[in-house]
């Protein structure tokens, strides 16, 4: 059964959604909210940013424009990676030395083990940025990328959920914006101020390598509603800063701007219609911060430079068009979609001169700093566009209650972080998200008691974790992990393990990904190869919805949107009858070979 609409067109008539009113605040982090007083241009902390902006030095203020990576589990760990960087050996010595407006977490840089580790290196890097010998002391933002489903830094035991495609499958902004309160008070009491989340982006490309099930959805009112949900959720619910990204859009992408270079081809109208209504809606509900994407987009600028460096895009458009008040902040410098045409020092000056006020992972932070500061001295970068940029960022620490409350309580923290009530709310969420796209044979509900399941297909955890719920619903499962590329080998391993089980199980994970290497054509062999052998097949796609359309006739077929292990327990209950599927496609799914031939629309979901 396919619905033949172009994409375009399937945007503009579907269904129109309107905003949900606010949802019942969820107590913040210190039990109040937060004063977002920034958007109305009163803010009630402007003695201290003004006393303070007067106080620091030229180098302080420069300072205060760059978030940088530290790498170390405590603020006076001594790692090399440091060194090489910063010429300092620890994340203290690096926040003393630059003055630094803020820093990130990565696992990669060992800021992320578990949650008492990471309150007591924010606590320490806290310390370091007010211990500083000056007359001007300021707390860092202290940022992480928790958008939750497939960007998820922080793992268990802090609450994991979905993510931002699963619940536009849910289509509740009330969901939306409890999954933000619960993160974001999480962050906090960890001592984290900031989550660059949620993704603004319109997911009208299928193919997109990079933001896929982090967008809401493909229809732009969708986006919208559940975006502006998660900025009050985070914000005045949770108690941290949020970033909407990637401005002006990075949905229409089949590029990913780590790698290259991409290019949005939509004319100015398309941008209105599909890109802009959920940075519109962020940006009305409050937003702190908007992050910039690494792209160009030709109908916004023509010159070619990515938005990151356009000043129409972030100057003319945001700032003037658009009316946001809050922090520009970039996406990280260290992507090669901003480093192709000008070195990593003129890239700052570029991106300050357009219009960001904060500069995230400067990979070359010696060269940035100076020549961010020697365009300061030589009138290039002028002194009351510095302030101004400043005193945003001043605002919005002291806004979200940063400088009153630089330190986390290790006290607080296990009554904050994965306590059965968020869990409970998180599994009540996931339940609500998990689509059913297909049931042809009716193999679903399967009465699981008893049952002889064999559960394969991709991902070591993914695999192991989906086998554990199942086997919590009564049946016995055999695992047979074949990866994201299946040989040969591992199909055929899989064809025998199936004979004579009950049913089989076979997670997906970006199966018609084919652009990059045939060997994700595995997959795709692999399912045929299960369907072909007589025993029932329950095909559940554990990140992008898309897979249907690669995966033959495939009959019975469940989207997740997530292999977070939260998802997984879902999809489980969905499987196992224990819970109906009530999810709907927050995408189209298209034809294969025929982007503009939709296959499953917009809406679709089965139950039972």
């Amino acid at each position: 059964m396919t619905w033949t609409l172009s994409r375009r067109s399937a945007l503009t008539g579907s269904l129109a959604l309107a905003f949900a009113g606010a949802t019942a605040p969820v107590a913040s982090a210190h039990g109040h909210r937060p004063g977002h007083d920034h958007e109305h241009g009163h803010d009630h902390h402007h003695g201290w940013v003004t006393s303070t902006l007067a106080r620091m030095t030229l180098r302080e203020k420069v300072g205060q424009l760059f978030v940088q990576q530290v790498y170390g589990s405590t603020a006076t760990t001594a790692r090399t990676e440091n060194t090489d960087l910063y010429g300092v050996a620890t994340p203290a010595e690096v926040v003393r030395k630059y003055a630094l407006g803020g820093v990130i977490y990565f696992a990669w840089t060992d800021s992320v083990n578990d949650p008492h580790q990471i309150l007591a290196l924010s606590n320490g890097l806290q310390k370091a940025a007010l211990s500083r010998r000056t007359k001007a002391r300021v707390p860092l933002t202290v940022s992480v990328d928790q958008e939750q489903g497939i960007v998820t830094r922080i793992g268990p035991p802090a609450t994991q959920f979905p993510g931002s495609m699963a619940l536009g499958a849910g289509r509740s902004a009330k969901d939306a914006r409890t999954a933000a309160a619960i993160t974001g008070q999480e962050l906090r009491a960890m001592g984290l101020t900031t989550n660059f989340a949620p993704v603004c982006d319109t997911n009208v490309n299928p193919l997109n390598p990079v933001i896929g099930t982090r967008s809401f959805s493909s229809d732009p009112a969708l986006a919208a509603e559940l975006a502006a949900a998660q900025v009050h959720g985070y914000q005045e619910d949770g108690g941290v800063m949020s970033s909407a990204k990637h401005f002006p859009g990075h949905g229409d992408t089949a590029t990913d701007s780590h790698v290259a270079f991409p290019v949005i081809t939509h004319t100015r109208e398309e941008w209105e219609r599909i890109d802009a209504p959920p940075f519109k809606a962020a940006i009305a509900a409050g937003i702190d911060m908007v992050m910039t994407a690494h792209l160009s987009f030709p109908a916004l600028d023509d010159s070619g430079d990515p938005a990151t460096l356009s000043h129409p895009i972030l100057t003319g458009l945001l700032r003037e068009e658009l009316g946001f008040e809050g922090v520009i902040i970039t996406d990280s410098l260290e992507m090669q979609g901003v480093r192709d045409r000008y070195g990593d020092a003129e890239v700052a000056v570029r991106a300050l001169l357009a219009g960001a006020d904060q500069l995230l992972m400067s990979p070359a932070l010696d060269a940035a700093f100076g020549a961010v500061l020697e365009a300061v001295e030589s009138g290039r970068i002028s002194r009351r566009d510095l302030d101004a940029k400043v005193r945003r960022i001043l605002t919005l620490k002291a806004g979200q209650g940063v400088v009153e409350h630089p330190f986390a309580d290790p006290r607080r923290l296990d009554r904050v972080v994965g306590t059965a009530a968020h869990l409970a709310a998180a599994d009540a969420i996931s339940n609500r998200t998990t689509t059913l796209v297909r049931n042809e044979a009716g193999v679903l509900p399967l009465d699981t008691s008893g049952k002889d399941l064999l559960v394969t297909g991709y991902g070591v955890s993914t695999t192991a974790t989906l086998a554990a719920a199942l086997e919590e619903h009564g049946a016995t499962t055999t695992v047979q992990q074949t990866g994201s590329s299946p040989t040969d080998a591992q199909i055929a391993a899989a064809v025998a393990a199936a004979a004579g089980r009950d049913a089989v199980v076979v997670t997906t994970m970006k199966a018609w990904d084919t652009t990059v290497t045939d060997k994700t054509r595995g997959q795709q062999k692999l399912v045929a190869a299960l369907r072909g052998t007589g025993v029932p097949v329950v095909v559940v796609a554990v990140r992008d919805p898309y897979d249907i359309a690669y995966l033959g006739d495939a009959e019975t077929y469940l989207a997740t949107y997530s292999y977070s292990p939260v998802a997984l327990q879902a999809a489980a209950r969905v499987i196992a009858g224990a819970v109906s599927p009530v999810g709907k496609l927050p995408v189209d799914i298209p034809v294969a070979d025929d982007p503009d031939t939709v296959l499953y629309p917009f809406g679709h979901g089965l139950t039972y």
